[in-house]
């Protein structure tokens, strides 16, 4: 059965006090304390940093068994190598293997830099070596990869096109694997704005895609709330 999954891009922000994390929680606390409200998080660490096998099972221990963490792709395979072949992949797919040995792994987000040109054969080449059984979704920020033969390369490797907007930009509403991945980045979310994400996820849930929802707001606790309402009944 097909499920929506919300939370944001991130947790460990102080900020969110008192509206969302109590005035007296500690820092240590804040992962175990967002999952009780959140069912998924974006984790932006890994886009510099490998994770130990220690910091991963912190994670686990500190969420329920239902909970998933989504990790943004390492900047030496999206930013330095450019989705070029190289030993580093394989490094990053062992690091994160054990979140994906205890189904705790939810999608892995590649973000490529704005000033990456559309390439399919690169694109194809990447895909193809990405181990089998792993979610990934591809956030495309130059205009040259909003085109159909990229969509259908995403498609036949059941990939998603990252569904981001901003205040800026928008990608376009192209569902291409059996999953969707949107990142909401604008400044502000209306009621009329968050009744039709609301609207929109809860159809392609009955549609029988499993959804993941982030929001960004790092200075308030908004994104965490607006995530919140998007989970309830």
């Amino acid at each position: 059965m097909a499920k929506l999954y919300a939370g944001t891009s991130g947790f460990a922000y102080s900020a969110w006090k008192p509206d969302f994390y109590p005035a007296g929680l500690p820092s240590n606390k804040f992962l175990s304390y967002y999952a009780t409200r959140l069912n998924t998080v974006e984790i932006n660490y890994t886009f510099r940093r490998l994770p130990t096998a220690a910091t991963l099972e912190n994670w686990v221990q500190a969420t329920p068994e239902t909970f998933l963490f989504v990790l943004k792709a390492h900047q030496r395979i999206t930013h330095i190598q450019r989705l070029g072949p190289a030993p580093f992949n394989e490094i990053f797919f062992q690091a994160i293997d054990p979140l994906r040995v205890v189904r705790r792994l939810g999608p892995l987000l590649f973000q490529l830099p704005p000033n990456l040109k559309c390439d399919e054969p690169l694109l194809e080449a990447f895909l193809d070596s990405i181990p089998p059984g792993l979610r990934c979704a591809f956030e495309f920020r130059h205009a040259s990869w909003m085109r159909d033969s990229v969509y259908r390369l995403l498609e036949q490797h059941a990939a998603a096109l990252c569904l981001a907007e901003s205040d800026d930009f928008a990608a376009p509403d192209i569902i291409t694997g059996g999953f969707v991945y949107c990142r909401l980045r604008k400044s502000e979310y209306t009621p009329a704005d968050r009744a039709a994400i609301r609207e929109k996820v809860t159809r392609l849930v009955q549609e029988d895609k499993d959804v993941y929802v982030f929001f960004k707001h790092e200075e308030t606790p908004a994104g965490a709330l607006y995530a919140e309402e998007l989970l309830r009944p």
